[in-house]
């Protein structure tokens, strides 16, 4: 039954015969109006290695890796500011060895990294001089932040800095029992200002003791206060460190979390990068984590990385100072997923736009275009109207086998009456479990193709 007899039969069941099956026609849903590409502004200084290293590794870790439960142990678990602070003389982190987490990173691809240098506990992994809840006055007594820094430094890799605004310890941090804050506790004495004046000596701290560093990741502005001026001071003093938007001002790039924000643009207006951790629990080491499946994983990075965004995926190590056995593992997964595919993500502009299938990314680099199946394959086969050239060559970068293609009408088109561009018998069963990627060459592929709506309307011109 072709769709016209269908809708008549509709109609006449439901009492409508006299209803124009035009009307039903036109009804019918078309492909969303492609929207061009515009490549996103670089900085044009020091901070445009954010877009040639796109996939980090974040680092939330902290005293909270002691009792193994959550980052945020001390305010889920209502434990009072006195108790959780005996902690402290329990760090002693002794096997850790921040050229095993490097090795680990770039085993996964991985370009860069971010450490919390403190989480809204407030205890702090860096010599500062503001307050003694930090690493120096703990049986471990050695600089965190500056063993990974200079760990960086050795290897290449760029270092950002976390850093919470609130403050679950420091006595001036209004603590009011807002989100991600603490009842008022005893011994507190808030005063806003105050508290900016330690938070702007322990970032000038982080900016001017260990060299260079290539960003600082703020989180938590929980009382949403503006001041400009705070991340003027970083730039100043760190002029290739990006800014993210959890500050006190818009930043350099936006921050999408645990994709939780559902959105299916086939680009970015801004610099962003999204960030997840391999845990569905905790950001933080936790003895009895929930893990995300390898493929949930990879069709994240996917999705966010063919579409000129970054990649933050976290691990917690534990109190010993170890990537834990099973995260380590899932990262050395998605290394063998990442190491073949990733000619696909890197130094590429998003090419989605080319075809109204919404069930895949197009990336594209001069005249090849590489085809990420990043949903659930409905088939072996992707149609790629309007494009109606077949590429000289066409590989699956997964497993480097050749990938069958054909320009030939279907029967699915055709009211238009054209052929279209196909790839065939791919292995979507074999490889269910992750994304693949197709490789398409081509001699001279132009910047335009045209679309002939079958009901004969104005044509939608696909660029790039």
């Amino acid at each position: 039954m072709n769709r016209r007899t269908f809708l008549q039969s509709v109609a006449g069941a439901a009492g409508v015969s006299a209803l124009p099956i035009s009307s039903l026609l036109a009804a019918e849903p078309t492909p969303a109006k492609a929207a061009a590409f515009k490549p996103i502004p670089r900085f044009g200084d020091g901070r445009d290695w954010f877009f040639e290293k796109r996939y980090g590794m974040f680092l939330h870790w902290g005293l909270y890796s002691i009792n193994g439960w959550h980052e945020q142990d001390q305010w889920r678990h209502r434990i009072e500011r006195s108790e959780y602070q005996k902690l402290a003389q329990k760090w002693n982190p002794v096997k850790y060895n921040p050229d095993e987490w490097l090795d680990l990173a770039a085993g996964a691809g991985m370009k860069y990294v971010c450490l919390t240098t403190k989480h809204h506990d407030g205890f702090c992994l860096f010599d500062t001089k503001l307050t003694k809840y930090n690493t120096m006055n703990t049986p471990y007594g050695k600089d965190v932040v500056k063993m990974l820094i200079d760990a960086c430094h050795r290897r290449g890799f760029p270092v950002c800095l976390y850093y919470s605004i609130a403050d679950w310890h420091q006595p001036n941090y209004p603590n009011e029992g807002r989100h991600h804050e603490l009842q008022p506790q005893p011994g507190d004495q808030p005063d806003w200002l105050k508290y900016l004046e330690f938070l702007r000596g322990q970032v000038r701290e982080l900016c001017s003791n260990y060299g260079e560093i290539n960003g600082f990741w703020w989180d938590m502005n929980v009382p949403k206060h503006v001041d400009r001026s705070i991340n003027d001071m970083i730039r100043k003093l760190q002029p290739k460190a990006v800014i993210n938007n959890r500050g006190f001002d818009e930043g350099d790039f936006g921050t999408p979390e645990r994709d939780y924000e559902k959105d299916d643009s086939v680009a970015f207006d801004r610099p962003t990068e999204a960030c997840q951790s391999v845990g569905m629990e905790s950001w933080g080491y936790r003895v009895n984590e929930d893990y995300y499946a390898d493929r949930h994983l990879i069709r994240s990075i996917d999705r966010y990385l063919a579409r000129d965004a970054n990649y933050l995926l976290n691990v917690g190590p534990t109190g010993e100072g170890l990537i834990p056995e099973t995260s380590a593992g899932i990262l050395k997964r998605i290394g063998q997923w990442y190491t073949p595919v990733k000619e696909s993500l890197e130094n590429i502009r998003p090419a989605t736009d080319m075809t109204p299938n919404r069930n895949i990314l197009i990336t594209r680099r001069d005249n090849t275009l590489y085809v990420h199946l990043y949903k659930d394959p409905m088939g072996d086969a992707v149609k790629l109207r309007p494009i109606n050239i077949v590429p000289k060559k066409a590989t699956l970068l997964n497993t480097g086998q050749p990938v069958e293609c054909a320009v030939e009408l279907i029967p699915s088109e055709h009211v238009e009456q054209k052929p279209y561009l196909r790839l065939r018998k791919l292995p979507a069963n074999e490889l269910a479990n992750t994304v693949m990627v197709v490789k398409l060459e081509f001699d001279n592929l132009p910047e335009t193709f045209t679309i002939q709506p079958a009901d004969g309307a104005k044509t939608d011109v696909l660029k790039r």
